[in-house]
């Protein structure tokens, strides 16, 4: 499938979820993990996986926080949503 932008990407993958979670949560991983999608994006992801899988959320935002290439504050973004899903 071709993707225009990476929001196309992360609406197929919202699609994804909500008719089966554990694939969409695979396809949400891949976006946030994903150097080459624009942070926001990647960030928007990693948002959406503490409920589909808890476990990728923490790789997804250990991912984003620790790319020295994303923005200061995308990657503070991440280390909180870790730091909310760590307190659950």
């Amino acid at each position: 499938m071709d993707y225009d932008c990476d929001e196309d990407r992360l609406t197929t993958a919202e699609q994804l979820a909500a008719h089966d979670p554990r694939a969409g949560a695979q396809a949400c991983l891949a976006i946030a993990a994903d150097d080459g999608v624009g942070d926001e994006v990647r960030l928007s992801a990693a948002e959406l996986l503490p409920a589909l899988d808890p476990r990728a959320a923490a790789q997804a935002c250990l991912a984003i926080a620790d790319d020295d290439g994303v923005g200061d504050e995308v990657r503070l973004s991440a280390a909180e949503l870790l730091s909310a899903a760590v307190d659950r």
